[in-house]
């Protein structure tokens, strides 16, 4: 087995070619292909083909049929429409590269083949069109049909494809994964003769790849926001029947209050747990509910389809009133079971739309299995989002366990990441100690800094990911885990990649889906609600009643340029609360570093329509966004990220009716 600092090497190296290609003939001849040059990930490849695939093959097989072509394309129907425009905006780069963009299904089956035409004989020599197969099993080492595989970003040049008809070619792809569920969707892929290779291609993979995810995810968004809204009103009519909605991937989104206790009552009834309601799905398979894996407390008749204009949204699953039940199936009654817990992400606060986008997205993510990345300033509460993409995941229930990459040294890092066995090194505790890694089993594992992890402890941490096993130090047998990573990190890890401080393999792990965070000055209309939310939560530290802020210290506030972000606006206040004894926060109480501008400042009266300062911000934001929108309360609930039906109870409830009538008057 091939080890060494370029093991898992994501990038091709040309100049390799010749000792990959005499690694390639030692290994047809029953040898160890054993070459610094070889790659650990080309080299697990080949012996995966071994046996299996003809290694003197010279084109995939040919393409199925139309008519199954066709079915493959219907049951794609959602990746070929989110990848059409993205492979459509790379046609022109592409023309005369001599490269071409390939879309696939999760199975290696081509979809769709844009790019540079005068490839078009070539290609189809080697039968790269559509409904041919370059799944692994069927062509060797190949970029589309190896990432696949190993599920991550890889290039493959030359010499490095398995089969001999294909050593012409150098490719680069990418996998594209459901923004909700984390399952392989397909890949897209950049081919083009040897000649062609470019180290830049497997980036476009990647970036193509990410944009198709981001239009997944924003039309099964608006899928939802659709589906919530025509079930709305149903979900708040009174009466004694359960409902819950599941979206068109059979996932639970939406229940109203007398869900929870049916479910137990129904499923204790018939001898089984009915589980939490986030953790229920329904068993799709083309737009029908099918028995599999249904569970046995659910009549398949309590199951609604939710069409709307001939599109099917989802589905609303109805059960019964305890009374019916009983009368039916003879159940006794059981006690009232205790409400869900909170939705974790309203713990988050702010209103501004950069703010509202990205909750909206931490929401989507928090039900994938799949690795985040958190983007953004120190200070901007990368924390609190880590937090709640845990309590909103499937493993909520877990242990979150949280290191900060640069607040050790590289010793003290591996230790608390690794953990140790008794007697590994001098000092080390009796009995040995568990790892972060190893703690957080079962649960997420939340890497903050991870841009500042030593390069020399990058692959042991990639093999946790990869193999779900890590190695206390001191010990040679590996520890099974099963963990979700989140991490955050304030640099560009693209360009610390390029610089080569940090591996790219580990990158395309950790960032397979990222989120970026706003900074404060970018959500300068959530100053006054996210004042009013620390000040209570400082307050409660210091068990006193929460003091009042003036206008004119928020007048203050939205003048600075808050280079520390949240962290920031929380130590400025902690130290207004500890000046002011517990009285109401004025000009004469701000710290040193903000009294210069408080004599420019303006005090703004706040809004008739809302008495407390959370609310101001909140009409404010409605306000201006149904102004931006010149009274379109569809584009703006879209420009707020919430369902225009949303948006309409809040114009109710904040008194808002008579100010926005004027704005569409």
């Amino acid at each position: 087995m091939v080890t060494g600092n370029g093991s898992y090497q994501t990038f091709s190296r040309p100049e390799n070619d010749e000792k990959i290609m005499s690694s390639w003939e030692r290994f047809m001849g029953g040898q160890d292909p054993g070459s610094d040059a070889l790659r650990r990930l080309i080299d697990d490849s080949w012996r995966r083909c071994h046996g299996i695939v003809d290694p003197g093959r010279s084109h995939a097989p040919d393409p199925v049929v139309e008519d199954a072509l066709h079915d493959i394309l219907g049951d794609n129907r959602d990746l070929v429409r989110a990848s059409t425009p993205v492979m459509a905006s790379a046609r022109d780069f592409l023309l005369e590269t001599g490269t071409v963009m390939v879309l696939t299904d999760a199975q290696g089956v081509v979809l769709s083949v844009e790019g540079d035409r005068a490839l078009r004989d070539p290609t189809e020599r080697i039968r790269l069109m559509p409904g041919a197969n370059w799944s692994e099993a069927v062509c060797g080492t190949n970029a589309i049909g190896t990432a696949l595989q190993i599920g991550q970003p890889i290039q493959i040049h030359s010499a490095e494809h398995y089969c001999s008809g294909i050593k012409r070619w150098s490719c680069s792809a990418s996998v594209i994964r459901d923004p909700l569920s984390g399952a392989t969707l397909g890949a897209i892929d950049l081919s083009g003769l040897s000649e062609s290779y470019s180290r830049h291609s497997l980036a476009l993979a990647v970036a193509a790849s990410g944009r198709i995810e981001n239009r997944l995810a924003q039309r099964e968004m608006k899928l939802r926001y659709r589906l919530l809204d025509h079930c709305l009103e149903r979900l708040r009519a009174p009466g004694g029947d359960g409902l819950i909605v599941f979206d068109r991937s059979g996932r639970a989104i939406k229940t109203n209050d007398r869900a929870a206790t049916l479910m137990a009552e129904l499923a204790k009834g018939r001898g089984t747990v009915a589980g939490a309601i986030r953790d229920l799905t329904l068993p799709w398979r083309a737009g029908r509910v099918t028995p599999e894996n249904m569970p046995d407390w659910i009549d398949r008749d309590w199951i609604e389809p939710v069409l709307l204009d001939g599109e099917r949204l989802g589905a609303m699953l109805v059960l019964p009133d305890r009374s019916a039940v009983v009368r039916r199936a003879g159940l006794r009654a059981v006690p009232r079971s205790t409400p869900a817990s909170a939705d974790p992400f309203d713990r988050l606060s702010g209103c501004s739309p950069a703010y509202l986008e990205a909750v909206r997205r931490a929401r989507l993510l928090a039900k994938s299995p799949a690795p985040v990345l958190l983007l953004g300033e120190t200070g901007v509460g990368k924390d609190a989002f880590a937090q709640a993409l845990h309590a909103g995941g499937a493993h909520g229930t877990g242990p979150f366990v949280a290191i900060n990459c640069g607040g050790f040294s590289r010793e003290l890092l591996t230790s608390e990441l690794f953990g140790y066995a008794e007697g590994a090194f001098t000092g080390a505790r009796r009995g040995g100690m568990t790892g972060k890694i190893e703690a957080a089993d079962g649960g997420t594992l939340f890497l903050d800094e991870i841009g500042e992890m030593p390069l020399d402890l990058q692959p042991h941490l990639l093999r946790v990911l990869e193999a779900g096993e890590v190695y206390r130090i001191g010990e040679n047998r590996p520890r099974k885990v099963r963990l979700r990573l989140i991490a955050a990190t304030n640099r560009d890890l693209k360009a610390e990649v390029e610089a080569g401080h940090f591996r790219a393999d580990l990158f395309y792990r950790v960032a397979v889906t990222t989120l970026r965070l706003p900074s404060l000055r970018e959500r300068a209309g959530d100053l006054a609600a996210l004042a009013e939310h620390l000040l209570g939560e400082i307050a409660r530290r210091y068990e006193i009643p929460a003091p009042d802020i003036k206008p004119e210290v928020l007048g203050v506030f939205s003048q600075h340029d808050w280079p520390g972000n949240i962290r920031e606006l929380r130590n400025v206040l902690e130290s207004m609360v500890l000046e002011s004894g517990g009285a109401s926060l004025g000009l004469c109480h701000l710290p040193s570093e903000l009294g210069s501008a408080r004599f420019s400042s303006v005090a703004f009266p706040p809004p008739a329509a809302a008495s407390g300062t959370l609310e101001r911000a909140e009409s404010d934001a409605i306000l201006a966004a149904i102004r931006r929108h010149h009274g379109n309360l569809t584009s703006a609930a879209r420009d707020l990220g919430i369902a225009k039906s949303t948006l309409y109870v809040r114009i109710e409830r904040l008194g808002l009716k008579g100010s926005v009538d004027l704005m569409r008057g």
